[in-house]
């Protein structure tokens, strides 16, 4: 098992990060955060696809007005995401965001930062300092030539000694760019050298399909190396679908457990029922199943029962059918229209034993 590095904790209402705690999912909703009830139905749905922590946009007044009405209803700390204006954070921490995102250095200097600190230990709120490769300041671009591991490294210590000028070390840490290979060496730094919990994301991936192979590589790169406290998978996408994400790969990493494990092997020519569909059949009916179970969709009987006898439950297709399994002992026979009706039908027939 992977060792994780040990980092500074704090809490986002009432989600652990760092310090040896679960890595959490977050995600950041794409409604306008003043329509209260349109931003509070996405925030259900992204807890209930396994969202830890959520992030609004807070890029005006009225939306900083907002976060009140929004906490108290939601199920999930709100984290406030701002840019620019230092009033905008400290409405915010007023309202009852339960985390800062900032950059403390384009907020307006040492003033402004020492405000924004000075509101956040008021109502113990963490702030997260997010770097971003695509943003850096000038002089560090200027000195670095583009943005690099080392620029981005060098970024974050300036807005830390910010924030601990004002005696502020409630810190979370974000080192993202749109290189996957840039993400990974920015946060490998930054993990050697400084002590507060990373919040990993590689940024900018791109539509569904791109980015959660960028996602899954660099965050599962990291993970597996131990770095990392909170995920975050950002996708051109629905939120929903960068929960999902962020939840594989924190179980393809080994470190969630629970839930269902869906297995399904590479189609091929041996292959006589209609695979593909199958298991989207199949794991769409999973999906948002509570279960610790392991689950296999396997196209003919070289591939299942046998190579899957680990599973709990599955199904090997034939011609025109196939065998209906539980941990590798054959159950019947069953006509391939009928195969998920069935595999479903033995999952539920032995829920809660």
């Amino acid at each position: 098992m992977t060792t994780r590095d040990k980092t500074k904790r704090i809490k986002v209402g009432g989600v652990a990060i760092g310090g040896g705690a679960p890595v959490s999912v977050q995600s950041m909703c794409c409604t306008k955060t003043q329509d209260v009830d349109a931003t509070l139905r996405q925030i259900s749905a992204l807890a209930a696809a396994g969202c830890d922590i959520v992030r609004l946009a807070v890029p005006d007044m009225d939306a900083a007005r907002a976060i009140s009405a929004i906490k108290e209803r939601s199920s999930l700390p709100i984290v406030a995401d701002i840019h620019f204006d230092h009033k905008l954070a400290i409405e915010a921490a007023r309202r009852g965001a339960d985390k800062i995102r900032i950059n403390p250095g384009n907020i307006g200097g040492p003033e402004n930062v020492a405000k924004v600190a000075r509101e956040c230990s008021l109502h113990n709120i963490p702030i997260r300092i997010g770097v971003n490769g695509g943003s850096l300041e000038k002089p560090l671009l200027a000195k670095y030539g583009h943005p690099t591991a080392e620029a981005m490294l060098e970024s974050a210590k300036g807005h830390i000694k910010l924030l601990n000028d004002c005696g502020f070390d409630d810190i979370a840490l974000s080192m993202k760019a749109s290189s996957v290979e840039l993400t990974v060496a920015a946060y490998r730094l930054a993990a050697a050298e400084l002590p507060y919990p990373l919040h990993l994301g590689v940024t900018e991936t791109g539509t569904a399909y791109g980015g959660v192979i960028k996602s899954a590589v660099g965050i599962g790169t990291l993970l597996m190396e131990g770095i990392g406290d909170t995920i975050r998978v950002s996708l051109t996408a629905d939120p929903v679908e960068e929960v999902r994400a962020g939840v594989e790969i924190l179980r393809a990493a080994g470190l969630k457990k629970g839930g269902v494990r869906f297995v399904s092997c590479p189609t091929c020519g041996r292959t006589e029922i209609d695979l593909i569909s199958l298991a989207h059949e199949v794991e769409d009916r999973l999906r948002g199943l509570d279960r610790d179970i392991t689950v296999a969709v396997m196209g003919c009987v070289v591939n299942g029962p046998g190579e899957a006898r680990e599973a709990d439950y599955g199904v090997a297709g034939g011609k025109g059918c196939g065998l209906l399994f539980k941990k590798g002992e054959i159950v019947r026979k069953v006509p391939e229209g009928e195969l998920c009706a069935a595999l479903m039908e033995l999952i539920e027939s032995e829920a809660g034993r």
